[in-house]
């Protein structure tokens, strides 16, 4: 059984970070000592559920970590330093700090290096996710044993609603656009107008109306998504936020 260290110190080990194109060592004590951090740690860079979901939101919800008395968000990963790096360049991860465990130290200090070799991996990080507080362990996450990659609990709301109970993370948009479309720039202002963060997807880019008809059953744009869940075009848009609980 994988180990629960809550009310223990973390493991005192050093980290092989990379900072302008040098070595720089950075000690646990660096880490935690009279810090709250929360960590989160994975199988490895690039790979699908680590790049499409688990790293992703917590990028996304590090900010309200931070209004909440947590000091760094930090992704832990069996992985090298110039991997690390990389993956946080291609994930556009500026609200994170990528740690790389590269040789497994802390990992295995944890309790938490498994065998991977039937995938390629060698010895990684099993997912799971934790508050630190002044260098002691307050709650952990940790997946549940069982076959395959499970991302069950570990995940940045679970986390997040332990750390601010009662808190509900901002609504997250996805904007499909086409370029020269006035009800696309409409759309936008309305939702800056509201502070509401989106992502865009330009049409044209990789994205055809074929493609955006199959994902939304509409061909005209803009396209509008909350959570996943289509709201539709400019005029369902505005209908949206106009309701009380918006």
């Amino acid at each position: 059984m994988l180990p629960n260290h809550e009310g223990q110190r973390v493991p005192d080990t050093t980290f092989r970070t990379r900072d302008h194109d040098q070595w720089k060592p950075v000690s646990s004590k660096d880490l935690f000592d009279g810090r709250t951090v929360v960590l989160f740690a994975l199988p490895g860079a690039y790979t699908p559920t680590c790049s499409t979901s688990h790293l992703p939101r917590f990028n996304e919800l590090a900010p309200l970590f931070r209004a909440h008395g947590v000091d760094e968000v930090v992704c832990l990963s069996v992985n090298d330093a110039f991997v690390m790096d990389e993956w946080a360049k291609s994930q556009d991860a500026g609200n994170l700090r990528l740690l790389p465990d590269g040789n497994g130290q802390f990992t295995e200090a944890m309790g938490m290096l498994v065998d991977k070799s039937d995938l390629g991996f060698g010895k990684r990080s099993w997912r799971y996710a934790m508050l630190v507080r002044d260098g002691v362990i307050e709650k952990m996450f940790i997946e549940p044993e069982k076959d395959g990659d499970p991302f069950e609990v570990s995940d940045a709301d679970t986390m997040l609603a332990y750390v601010a109970p009662g808190v509900r993370p901002p609504q997250t948009f996805t904007l499909f656009t086409k370029p020269g479309c006035s009800y696309c720039t409409r759309a936008k202002a309305l939702l800056e107008q509201h502070q509401l963060p989106y992502e865009e997807i330009v049409l044209g880019k990789g994205i055809s109306t074929r493609s955006l008809e199959a994902v939304s059953g509409a061909r005209a744009s803009p396209q509008v998504f909350v959570g996943g869940r289509k709201v539709g075009g400019l005029d369902e848009l505005q209908a949206w936020l106009a309701e009380p609980a918006h």
